[in-house]
């Protein structure tokens, strides 16, 4: 498809939003933006952004907005973002994330915002069994483990258990969740923007779901502009 398609997914930790966001750019040509993977590389390249926000991540503190936003901004103004589109992954988080998106896309807007539904305690298991790559960020699991003893598939780099990914932190992001994303959801949906789908099952079915809603999307951007 050669329309241009710009969306959010939201959804608990957990909740697969990492990877069926990977699987939705690359099925529809389109940048993946995960605002933790930015960030995490911004510090590590030391840009003035990146130590900005070091200081907020060494204390285990949400980064503010004002630093994601630049960030973002930067990101969906450039290459694919621009040309083809994105999927946002792990932004907005609150309705003024929400706000400040909407004015920094004008006069583009967003096409669809999609909810990935998963029960808390689905979400508690997965998140227990999560192992990610330390340098690409790539995801793994107990149950779905890389090739060769925990060295990741793509790039090489250590695979370990994220060091947020206690009880206590997950927890504490979920609390965090329920505070700040439910007012986010029902922005969206006053809006006309939300899209509710089931995040249970294989991933591939998953992705199917995903598919025939952003297909539906982009039918009726088509259907609007003849």
């Amino acid at each position: 498809m050669n329309q241009i398609i710009r969306l959010v997914l939201l959804g608990k930790q957990g909740a697969g939003k990492g990877t069926q966001c990977i699987r939705l750019s690359r099925h529809y040509v389109i940048e993946h933006i995960a605002t933790g993977d930015m960030l995490r590389a911004a510090v590590k390249l030391g840009t003035k952004v990146g130590l900005e926000a070091a200081e907020y991540m060494e204390k285990g503190e949400l980064i503010p907005d004002d630093i994601v936003i630049r960030l973002v901004a930067e990101r969906t103004s450039i290459g694919i973002a621009r040309e083809r589109g994105f999927v946002l992954d792990g932004f907005p988080r609150n309705v003024h994330q929400a706000e400040m998106l909407d004015e920094i896309l004008v006069p583009e807007a967003l096409d669809a915002v999609v909810n990935l539904k998963v029960p808390t305690n689905l979400v508690l298991k997965r998140i227990a069994s999560r192992r990610v790559c330390a340098d690409c960020g790539a995801t793994y699991s107990t149950s779905k483990r890389p090739r060769v003893d925990w060295i990741c598939d793509n790039c090489g780099g250590e695979v370990v258990q994220r060091d947020d990914d206690t009880e206590a932190a997950i927890q504490r992001r979920l609390d965090l969740y329920e505070k700040e994303t439910k007012p986010l959801i029902a922005f969206y949906q006053e809006h006309g923007k939300l899209i509710e789908i089931s995040g249970v099952g294989q991933e591939e079915v998953v992705s199917q779901r995903l598919a025939v809603a952003v297909d539906k999307v982009l039918s009726q951007k088509t259907n609007h502009v003849g």
